[in-house]
């Protein structure tokens, strides 16, 4: 049965183009997280306690928002009012940048589903740092560990990734309860190429060197579209750099189940994404005592249970919240242990 949100927020949100809908809905939490009546008037979502504690973090229950919605970080009050046990922002590269063209977010609502290829648009790294310094000093900073994710920037060369990235970190990680390194996205070219052995080698020990004093837990997140020898050589990589967590996935290039009609280039989230994402999941957990963090497909009671089955030790959600609504955390709360 529909909820109120699938009855009476998604049609109007689905009404307009969906990059504006996302604009509207972003701005309303910006503003809401500012309002003490507001944040109360949504924490009538939050699900039940289901306190998880991970790679030193506490975190009150094991559903977190994936990066991707407040690529900005201007939104965290209202996120953990809405009852969301960790929040991860970005991607946040080292330099703003507006993204590709529009139009770049498209729905499949008979599938549960969207492709995006925003290409990591958002703020930069030394906006981000500023809006977070405002943030910590005015009291509302949440209580639940906050990641941030961070990616390359487009126009830096690939022989340049790790100081590109190191940038970002600098400025960030007194921010950050955890640092996601994306090396998955699938819309900034060539990014997945740092997935290679060599390449995710070479940024893990830049990174690692400049985390000796803050220590703090380092993630990275893959992509679904993975061979089995390449995901050998990334958990081989992590494992050797004693990564915190994996988080799998990001969206993916397979696009063999969409209508060719509504096809459109870049990545596919949501129903879709789920089995692949799962399996994923699966062979990590099978391969290694790194903790995994599930995305992908996650939009109901049983895809929720099924990545926990799988081995996940925390899940993220983004295009099941939008389709969904903020009830879905109650829904995934309630179905797993």
């Amino acid at each position: 049965m529909k909820n109120a949100y699938e009855r009476f927020v998604r049609p109007l949100l689905f009404s307009i183009d969906p990059e504006t809908a996302h604009r509207l809905t972003i701005g309303s939490l910006r503003a809401a997280s500012h309002v003490n009546l507001a944040l109360r008037a949504l924490s009538v979502f939050q699900p039940p306690a289901k306190p998880k504690k991970l790679f030193g973090l506490n975190f009150p229950n094991p559903i977190g928002l994936a990066a991707g919605l407040d690529k900005n970080g201007v939104a965290l009050p209202a996120w953990a009012a809405l009852g969301f046990g960790f929040i991860e922002i970005g991607t946040v590269t080292a330099k703003a940048q507006p993204g590709n063209p529009k139009p770049r977010i498209f729905r499949l609502p008979e599938d549960d589903a969207l492709i995006n290829r925003l290409g990591f648009n958002n703020d930069g790294a030394d906006t981000i740092a500023h809006r977070l310094t405002k943030l910590h000093r005015s009291g509302r900073w949440p209580d639940v560990p906050i990641g941030i994710n961070i990616g390359k920037s487009m126009n830096t060369p690939l022989t340049e990734a790790s100081e590109d990235y190191l940038y970002s970190f600098r400025l960030l990680r007194e921010f950050a309860d955890y640092i996601v390194l994306n090396v998955s996205s699938p819309n900034t070219p060539g990014l997945r190429e740092l997935q290679g052995l060599d390449a995710l080698s070479e940024l893990l020990s830049a990174i690692g060197k400049k985390n000796l004093i803050t220590r703090k837990p380092i993630v990275v997140k893959i992509a679904p579209d993975l061979a089995p020898e390449e995901l050998e050589q990334i958990v081989s990589t992590c494992e050797a750099n004693k990564v915190a967590a994996i988080i799998a996935t990001n969206t993916t290039m397979d696009h063999s189940s969409i209508p060719t009609a509504q096809d459109e280039q870049g990545g596919l989230s949501g129903v879709p994404l789920r089995d692949k994402s799962s399996a994923l999941v699966r062979a990590i957990a099978a391969k290694s005592t790194i903790p995994v963090i599930a995305s992908g497909g996650i939009t109901d009671a049983s895809s929720a249970r099924e990545k926990i089955e799988a081995g996940a030790q925390l899940l993220q959600i983004y295009t099941g919240l939008i389709y969904r609504g903020p009830g879905l955390l109650r829904e995934i709360a309630g179905a797993i242990k």
